[in-house]
């Protein structure tokens, strides 16, 4: 039986006493989640760091997020990398294409700093070209896929896009993209911060190459727990940047090791066990309540619901001229008061949104659980300010 929505988001304390907007920077721990860390750290230092008894658990406890994280994306656990966050799998990604000087990288034009540092530092590296798309100016009209393939070049190596515009709310045509720059023999790696855990996926067939997550934000995980899915095709080529102990298979000799053949390959060290443990119990809470889509159906309701609302306060302009398919929504406000200004007043009400840079905007993201009462009071809140 399905669990009823008042009754999870009592599992959620950072939401008792504040309304929630930031899911999307970072999305609150249940208190299921939280006692699993904790319990999982007691466990560790009872029957001891480094014993036979824990590394058998650590062993199960990555087996096990792999496959809660597979049943999300809808890929096999061989295919998935566990890192980090979003930006190390960006990395293991971008650093293990074996680039040649001359090759010529596609970026979207609202993607987010991140990433545009690591690809400043693979032109200084290997002298590749950077090429940007305005996918920015598809957001109300034109179509994203027509721009990406206009703008494809012959030494087109790799394509760098996100599923889900973290700035903008638009949700990109993923398979199709992906279509086009393959026909091409062109990589797709995708920046996937906002969309696991905000979309339905089905990563197969999408067929995307790389496709960079994280735990912390639509999840609802841990900070310190993400990952990367990696294609059969693309892991054929894609060469480990670091390497460490998880990633060997054999140690034949002192002077030779093999390393595995799967997503461990690109795994390096020692991690934080209970923080996994407490992903699988965050990812499990979620499906408690419902599918992927059932969830992603919900979300799109609600944002449908705050794009409609704040729509009625004359000083405020959504950048979507239509209600987004995400949890996103992104408007401007016409006040001298300035966007900084009006989210610390906000918080300080106890509605907790974020500005961003480019464009100069305020986000508000809601979740499956967001309910219509809180949106009506926080656009009551921001049109008294106004």
């Amino acid at each position: 039986m399905a669990m009823d929505l008042e009754q999870l988001r009592l599992q959620f304390p950072a939401i008792a006493a504040k309304s929630y907007f930031n899911f999307g920077g970072q999305g609150p721990l249940s208190r299921k989640a939280l006692n699993a860390i904790i319990s999982s750290y007691d466990k560790v230092q009872v029957q001891g760091p480094f014993s036979i008894a824990v590394n058998a658990w650590a062993q199960d406890v990555m087996a096990k997020t792999k496959a809660a994280i597979a049943s999300e994306l809808r890929v096999q656990p061989k295919n998935l990398v566990l890192t980090e966050n979003v930006t190390m799998g960006c990395n293991i990604a971008l650093w293990g294409i074996e680039w040649q000087e001359g090759d010529e990288i596609l970026v979207g034009d609202c993607e987010h700093p991140g990433i545009i540092g690591i690809l400043q530092g693979l032109v200084y590296r290997f002298g590749v070209k950077l090429n940007f798309c305005p996918i920015f100016d598809t957001l109300n009209e034109g179509d994203p896929t027509e721009v990406i393939t206009q703008a494809l070049t012959p030494k087109t190596r790799c394509l760098v896009i996100s599923h889900l515009l973290w700035n903008t709310g638009q949700v990109l045509p993923l398979k199709e993209i992906c279509q086009v720059c393959h026909d091409q023999d062109v990589q797709v790696m995708v920046d996937a911060a906002q969309s696991v855990g905000g979309l339905a996926l089905n990563l197969e067939e999408m067929r995307v190459d790389f496709y960079a997550f994280t735990g912390h934000k639509w999840c609802c995980g841990p900070a310190g727990v993400g990952g990367l899915y990696v294609s059969e095709a693309a892991m054929a080529t894609l060469r480990p940047t670091f390497i460490g102990w998880r990633g060997v298979k054999t140690w034949p000799s002192p002077k030779e090791v093999t390393l595995k053949n799967d997503g461990n390959q690109y795994e390096v060290a020692t991690s934080a066990y209970p923080l996994q443990v407490g992903l699988t119990e965050a990812i499990a809470l979620h499906q408690s309540w419902g599918t992927s889509e059932q969830r992603y159906a919900k979300i799109c309701e609600m944002s449908a619901y705050t794009w409609e609302r704040l729509n009625t306060i004359n000083a405020v302009s959504c950048l979507k001229n239509s209600p987004p398919e995400s949890g996103l929504v992104s408007f401007v406000v016409d006040s001298p008061i300035g966007h900084k200004k009006l989210v610390e007043i906000l918080e300080e009400q106890g509605f907790c949104l974020r500005t961003l840079t480019y464009p100069d905007c305020i986000r508000a993201c809601t979740h499956y659980f967001t309910t219509e009462a809180e949106i009506d009071a926080m656009a009551i809140a921001l049109e008294s300010l106004l």
